[in-house]
């Protein structure tokens, strides 16, 4: 058996092996030769496979030759390793998984909302979508207020709006949104803070009058010129201003630019008082007002689609100009105000801009020709992407050169709805007769007595006849003023407005004669009762009537 023994590594010699000791179920490990090796108990599964190898004559080996325990231990230990580091490595899988999905995750979740890290004022607003943000900016704004005092017993609370700061909400809005830029690993990094102040202007100009008007009375205080919209003259012009006393504004204009800076927080501070000259010049004012009015004389026109168009009043325009600058330092100048721009884009122009689609109405002949256009089609027109608009129109109000802004709009082209008319009727003013056409064909004539001449000739022109009575009692009144009315008069068939055909059994020599100068009617076209009959039979409402020709001085006929 010395082979197999070999085989697994064990000389007949190495006794070491046969001298191995049991501690209960383990194998105490015995020093071979210079190795000393170390091997777990032998399982069930691994019992009854040794047992079953008996071609090698278990019985006649040693039991030093039966198992070599360094061959165990090699493939178990090998095993065990490979085990450890695929769980790793799944583990490792598995967060990568989780991290790369988190991380889109978010990137998708804070698209439209405010990213970690931001803040507005002293609050935070990490999440917070369009609709709460613009919410929550507005609440600021108003809690945002400013106490000034004297010092000697006055005291006046103002809100921004008071002190002629001009917020942009919609700037805001959208400032706070893309804080920290697009970059997705810097927009995600809470780490990475954002403080976004207010988006809005100051006015020095109007918190210095605010604060004058509360402290000093009318009879002391400095007026600076200043310039106003006439709505009579539709021009800015101007009044002179006077010396006097005011408050210092210096105190006031800082606690604004820091409550822009961080609104929310109610502030109080502290003014003086100081005597000065006109605080604004006539001549400051009067150049500041040329340049409002060259502004008016700009005109900026929108348009939608092809056709439509639309140019801002004057008075709008005025409304969006407001005068600024710092009456400390004399100066006057204007300022443009972009929420009331975004606001009458959002609001009004729409109702400018937009129109319904109207059908084009089409009458043909019964060949399919066109006889008429009764109605033009329009295409209709929907304004989209507003907010696009409101830049270049401050920017065309800036500059004083105007122009022209095309709007985005849906365009819905017109359809085309045709009515067949049979017959078509031309009344010749000229002969005094009604012609009926079937196409080009002339299907019957009619002798005929149109208006009167002086004030009641039948209007010349393109008609359809839109309204009809079998019999009808006509009213109206006479070139003096005096009222007529026509009983039962029978086949009426009107085409424009209180013109039409109709039975005039009265007026049979006028119709014989063709003689409106002297017999003719209010307007309409008077008829044989048998003619009248037959156009009321035969032309219904769409008909298309021409009235031609000119007014005879006399009859026609003999």
């Amino acid at each position: 058996m010395n082979s197999t023994a070999n085989a697994f590594g064990q000389g007949a010699g190495n006794e070491g092996f046969d001298a191995r000791r049991r501690r209960g179920d383990g194998i105490v490990p015995e020093q071979i030769g210079e190795r000393t090796i170390s091997m777990p108990p032998l399982g069930e599964h691994t019992a009854q496979g040794v047992a079953g190898l008996s071609s090698l004559a278990w019985a006649d080996m040693g039991e030093a030759e039966a198992f070599p325990e360094h061959a165990v231990v090699s493939h178990q230990t090998r095993r065990g390793h490979k085990t450890l580091w695929i769980v790793l490595l799944s583990i490792l899988a598995a967060l990568i998984v989780l991290m790369v999905g988190s991380f889109f995750a978010a990137r998708a979740y804070f698209q439209d909302r405010v990213a970690p890290g931001v803040s507005f004022g002293n609050v935070s607003v990490v999440g917070k979508d369009a609709r709460q943000i613009n919410a929550m900016v507005n609440g600021t704004v108003q809690r945002s207020t400013i106490t000034v005092s004297d010092g000697q017993g006055k005291t006046v609370k103002a809100s921004l709006r008071d002190l002629g700061v001009n917020v942009d909400t919609h700037a805001t809005v959208r400032a706070l949104i893309g804080a920290k830029g697009t970059n997705p690993f810097n927009r995600l990094n809470p780490f990475n803070h954002a403080t976004v102040p207010l988006s809005a202007t100051a006015n020095k100009l109007t918190a210095g009058e605010f604060v004058t008007t509360a402290f000093v009375t009318p009879g002391d205080r400095a007026v600076p010129s200043s310039i106003a919209f006439n709505n009579d003259t539709h021009t800015f012009t101007v009044t002179e201003g006077k010396g006097g006393s005011i408050p210092e504004s210096e105190p006031v204009n800082a606690a604004v630019d820091r409550m822009i800076a961080q609104p929310g927080t109610p502030a109080t501070v502290k003014v003086g008082y100081r005597s000065v000259d006109m605080p604004i010049s006539m001549q400051s004012a009067t150049d500041a007002a040329n340049q409002a009015n060259a502004r008016l004389s700009a005109p900026i026109t929108l348009t939608a689609g092809d056709h439509q168009s639309f140019t801002v009043p004057a008075q709008t325009l005025a409304s969006w100009i407001t005068p600024a600058g710092d009456p400390a330092k004399g100066q006057i100048s204007l300022q443009y105000d972009r929420q009331a721009i975004a606001d009458y884009v959002a609001n009004d122009l729409p109702n400018e801009l937009n129109r319904k689609m109207v059908s084009q109405q089409d009458i043909v002949d019964s060949h399919g020709k066109l006889l008429m256009t009764k109605v033009p089609g329009v295409d209709g027109v929907t304004v989209k992407n507003l907010s696009a608009v409101s830049g270049p129109i401050y920017q065309a109000l800036d500059g004083g050169q105007g122009g022209t802004l095309k709007v985005d709009a849906d365009v819905q082209a017109h359809d085309v709805k045709q009515t067949v008319s049979k017959y078509h009727i031309v009344v010749d003013k000229t002969k005094q007769v009604a012609s009926v056409y079937d196409g080009d064909n002339l299907v019957k004539t009619f002798l005929v007595c149109t208006g009167r001449s002086g004030g009641d000739e039948s209007d010349s022109g393109t008609f359809t006849i839109y309204l009809r009575y079998r019999t009808q009692d006509m009213r109206g009144l006479n070139n003096d003023g005096t009222p007529y009315l026509s009983k039962d008069v029978h086949w009426v068939s009107y085409y424009n407005g209180g013109e039409g055909f109709h039975t005039a059994n009265w007026n049979y020599p006028g119709i014989a004669k063709g003689d409106p100068s002297d017999n003719g009617s209010h307007g309409c076209i008077n008829m044989y009762e048998q003619d009248a009959q037959w156009i009321y039979d035969n032309c219904p409402e769409g008909t298309l009537v021409n009235v031609v020709g000119n007014q005879p001085s006399g009859p026609v006929r003999g």
